[in-house]
């Protein structure tokens, strides 16, 4: 376990090598001022692969890296372990730009993080769940699923921090806080990069930011052969949270339309 030295934590999730949208999220004073950025997974997957990462290890020491589902496939891609991403085409695009170093630095990620946060104790950082990098849970998941995919943790871990559904959200579940603090560059439901702030207390932030310009840069800088209508989908989150929760919801194991 590791300590934060005092200080507040910003929490972001899901860049998906989106950098406007990730600057300026850093851009944000407390973000500034925080002791840690923890990062829960999803980092790279995008049309910027190599200028996030690069943006993220300047940070230093203060920047706490999580691997998520969608950094294990770049890694697994590189390799040829598989051929490519069902329905994510960015993803076989962004692997394929990925330095050498950047693909090792997305292999050796720790898929948790345990830190002691001022005002909430100890705090486990994961993508998806603790268990498992892509698995499905949702603010409206049934306490019985919180109980399969939290069995195991320690009593004292009182808040879990995940990402992975893009949605943000702060609930409780047997007792413990779950937050998600929402994707930075792939919002579903409403624009703008979403991110939490921790200690002592727990907020969910967003940060808007110029999406026209954000999109005119992507097109200049990326190269990704679709990124105009990439940008305009996923800067402007176009799929709503209905729809995302209609699209998550079989994957957390209810079999009907009120969860059971």
């Amino acid at each position: 376990m590791s300590g934060t030295r005092g200080g507040r934590v910003a929490v972001v999730s899901d860049i998906h090598g989106v950098l406007p949208a990730l600057e300026a999220v850093l851009a944000e004073p407390e973000v500034a001022a925080a002791a840690r950025v923890v990062v829960t997974g999803d980092i790279a997957a995008g049309p910027q692969p190599n200028e996030v990462l690069e943006v993220l290890t300047g940070l230093g020491d203060r920047a706490v890296l999580i691997g998520g589902n969608a950094d294990r496939e770049l890694v697994e891609l590189r390799k040829g372990l598989i051929s490519e991403v069902p329905g994510d085409p960015v993803a076989t695009w962004a692997a394929g730009r990925l330095t050498a170093e950047h693909v090792a630095l997305l292999a050796g990620l720790p898929r948790t993080r345990r830190l002691s946060v001022a005002g909430l104790g100890d705090v486990l950082f994961c993508h998806a769940t603790p268990r498992d990098d892509e698995e499905v849970v949702l603010v409206d998941s049934r306490l019985a699923r919180w109980a399969e995919v939290l069995a195991g943790l320690d009593d004292d871990v009182r808040t879990v921090v995940c990402g992975h559904t893009h949605m943000p959200f702060v609930r409780l579940a047997h007792g413990r806080q779950i937050v998600n603090p929402g994707s930075v560059g792939m919002p579903y439901g409403r624009p703008g990069a979403h991110w939490a702030l921790l200690g002592p207390g727990v907020e969910l932030r967003v940060t808007h930011f110029d999406t026209e310009a954000a999109a005119a840069r992507l097109g200049a800088e990326s190269g990704y052969p679709d990124i105009a209508e990439w940008a305009e989908y996923f800067l402007n989150a176009r799929a709503g949270d209905a729809e995302a929760l209609a699209i998550f919801g079989p994957r957390d194991g209810r079999k009907g339309p009120n969860g059971a």
